[in-house]
């Protein structure tokens, strides 16, 4: 078969766009999404080439789930913990549901925690837009983590701080830069282990329902005789 021989010229005009069937604002979107998509890709490669750190670690990824860890314990630990999970079990209390989510998360169940924390941040609960700002930071999705930290902010303008069941403080920050927008945040000490295993079988033991979000999945929901043995899950 003969082979035409086409110019450069010629190559590149056949596969041009034509600019006739874009707008000004049609580029200008384009542009912010790839320079948008440009800074998560930064952030994620940072992020991965961080070194392990020997202690608490440093990486703002890793720092994120560690933090949110020892968040989650302190949450679940609180005396009045079983309690709020029993008024959240009947009637969909959302300070109650802040406590569920934790437990979810420490059973390796993100997507259910997902779900709840939602719920209660959505009730004005700022520790449950603080738990989804970290969540999101661990795993770099960086426009979710975004959107959660401006939550912290409104809600702490709006005085809507609701339940706080372990010392914390959560509040906007300096943007970051790989962030755009980023939440400064105290903690206390990591404190005393949870029984993972027994956390996770007490998980494992639930209902679950799917989620109106497809995308979360199935969510576990809360029961009566979790409560009960809400001891069980810590340790003294």
């Amino acid at each position: 078969m003969t082979r035409i021989q086409r110019s450069i010229d010629e190559v590149l005009s056949g596969a041009r766009v034509f600019q006739g069937e874009y707008t000004d604002a049609d580029w200008k979107a384009a542009r912010h999404t790839v320079a948008r998509e440009l800074d998560e890709l930064r952030w994620v490669r940072l992020a991965a080439d961080c070194p392990a750190p020997a202690g608490p670690p440093t990486a703002l990824h890793e720092r994120a789930a560690y933090d949110l860890r020892t968040l989650c314990r302190g949450i679940i630990r609180d005396p009045g913990a079983a309690c709020r999970v029993t008024a959240f079990d009947t009637d969909r209390e959302p300070e109650g549901a802040l406590s569920f989510s934790c437990l979810l998360y420490l059973a390796d169940q993100e997507e259910g925690a997902q779900f709840w924390w939602q719920y209660t941040a959505g009730a004005g609960n700022v520790t449950g837009a603080l738990c989804l700002y970290l969540m999101h930071v661990s795993h770099g999705e960086i426009h979710d983590a975004r959107h959660w930290a401006h939550q912290v902010d409104d809600l702490n303008r709006l005085g809507w701080s609701g339940y706080t069941p372990v010392e914390h403080r959560a509040r906007s920050g300096a943007p970051d830069p790989g962030l755009g927008a980023s939440v400064r945040y105290t903690l206390p000490p990591p404190g005393r282990a949870v029984a993972e295993e027994a956390v996770k079988d007490a998980v494992a033991q639930l209902e679950q329902v799917e989620a109106p979000d497809a995308g979360l999945g199935p969510v576990p929901q809360p029961t009566a005789d979790l409560a009960v043995h809400w001891p069980d899950l810590l340790p003294a």
